[in-house]
């Protein structure tokens, strides 16, 4: 891998790059999906090649391919520093490169059992073993899901920077579903859509516990058909670490990528409520409770790495402290434009894409104080809202929709009956405000999204979302 990289950027310099990179990629990834009982499919996949991205001319240019020759990775470099040149002429700015010391060294994610090590037979009968604990009266659809991926990852440049990572990720989850007449209700653990996924091994999926929390989900899914619907109007939430993490995800992590503030995702995804010269005005994001990080250092963190894909070490960084907007995601390219370093937030789904600023793990910093528990036993009146079932929000990262599979009452600082199709709304800067508890390092959780979408052609990379649960008020519920 090495010899190929050097011959990439031999031959990107002598065709006019002032500075080149490239990434040699291998990546491996093996799926399970059973449904109410019966493995409906088994998948695995290989795919590895070279990415070249160079900067000459004044502009970006990048290339790929699949072939490990001589012939095929000259021709990759030559199409980059092409691309380049013919990029030149339409920049709306000039770009300027942040430096950064040079990387050298290895990463790899501590594993305990290798997944792609492990029979496949053992498991599908994982599987079949979770998906039989869901099945129950009036459930009338199951299932439960298993993945996993790896990625070998060489990247160098032509300031001598080199280095070797090794990435392995798991995910996994089990869904009940329940129907009655034209009403359809599910309840998932540990998340829908894929369950939860983190940067290790096989114990991961193991301490998650599929079978031991199916019947729960289960019975949920069932009473759920005949719970009394979520009321609508104003209402005091507290909201699960289930869901909270992906109210995070869209109205923060995205809203503070630098790229998108700057327009380049105007054409497929939007853009941004922020602005760059909201940063150092005092901007008030959330309450005093709201501290959000970027943190790609964090052990077991589905966005955690040692260099990002230009190089940069992975860092934390603080997006907003105490309510004020102090930072945004950023790469070589942005950052100057704010007048700062990279944040090493850059990243691309293969070899075959070019790296955009990408979410690490954006996370809300637990605030020591009162545990989850207490802060239900702090609510006189309102709703607890628990695992995501649907979201919206506009390509300014300004008005959103979510709703959850299940509600509960709070009644007296207690817990009771459950409520079914909840769905709340708001403006970002207004919800985060009305933030008035964070839950303490008892209940924190990271969750894993291993689909978030971003660029054309659409880019899906793992990012990671840390938090502890928390309260807001005067919450907008109904549709």
């Amino acid at each position: 891998m090495r010899e190929i990289a050097d011959r990439a950027l031999d031959t990107a310099v002598r065709g006019g790059a002032a500075y080149a990179d490239v990434r040699v990629v291998r990546r491996a990834e093996e799926s399970v999906t059973v449904r109410t009982g019966r493995v409906e499919s088994i998948a695995s996949e290989e795919s590895e090649g070279v990415g070249v991205r160079v900067f000459a001319y004044g502009a970006w240019g990048f290339a790929a391919t699949h072939g490990y020759d001589a012939d095929a990775v000259d021709a990759a470099a030559a199409e980059a520093v092409r691309q380049a040149k013919a990029a030149a002429p339409a920049l709306r700015h000039r770009v300027t490169l942040a430096e950064r010391p040079r990387a050298q060294g290895t990463y790899a994610t501590p594993v305990k059992e290798d997944p792609f090590a492990l029979p496949l037979e053992a498991k599908v009968a994982d599987l079949l073993a979770a998906d039989a604990a869901l099945a129950g009266p009036g459930v009338v659809a199951t299932v439960s899901t298993y993945g996993a991926q790896r990625e070998w990852k060489t990247f160098a440049a032509t300031d001598g920077s080199l280095t070797e990572q090794v990435f392995t990720h798991v995910g996994a989850g089990v869904e009940a579903h329940a129907v009655h007449g034209n009403e359809h209700q599910r309840r998932s653990y540990p998340e829908a859509r894929g369950g939860r996924w983190g940067q290790a091994g096989y114990e991961f999926v193991r301490e998650l516990d599929l079978a031991g929390n199916a019947a729960r989900c289960a019975e949920e899914a069932v009473a759920l058909l005949s719970a009394p619907p979520c009321p609508d109007g104003p209402a005091t939430v507290v909201i699960d670490p289930s869901q909270l993490y992906l109210q995070i995800h869209e109205s923060c992590g995205h809203a503070t990528e630098l790229d998108r503030v700057f327009g380049a995702e105007a054409s497929y995804a939007g853009t941004s409520f922020l602005t760059a010269d909201l940063l150092g005005s005092g901007f008030r994001y959330g309450s005093d409770l709201v501290t959000l990080v970027a943190d790609a250092t964090v052990p077991g963190g589905p966005g955690s790495f040692g260099w990002d894909d230009e190089g940069v070490a992975a860092q934390r960084t603080t997006l907003v402290e105490n309510g004020v907007l102090t930072g945004f995601l950023t790469s070589r390219d942005t950052a100057p434009r704010i007048g700062g370093p990279s944040g090493g937030t850059v990243r691309a789904e293969s070899w075959n894409r070019l790296p955009l600023v990408r979410m690490t793990n954006v996370n809300l910093v637990p605030v020591p104080g009162m545990s989850l528990p207490d802060i239900v036993a702090d609510t006189d009146d309102g709703l607890y809202l628990d695992t995501n079932r649907s979201w919206s929000i506009d390509d300014r990262r300004w008005n959103f929709q979510f709703g959850t599979e299940i509600a509960y009452e709070i009644k007296g600082g207690r817990l009771g009956r459950i409520l079914k199709n909840p769905v709340y709304s708001g403006v970002t800067p207004e919800f985060w405000r009305s933030c008035d508890a964070v839950a303490d390092e008892s209940s924190y959780v990271m969750y894993g999204n291993p689909n978030c979408a971003k660029g054309l052609p659409p880019q899906c990379v793992q990012v990671g979302h840390g938090c502890s649960g928390a309260r807001f008020r005067g919450v907008r519920m109904g549709r």
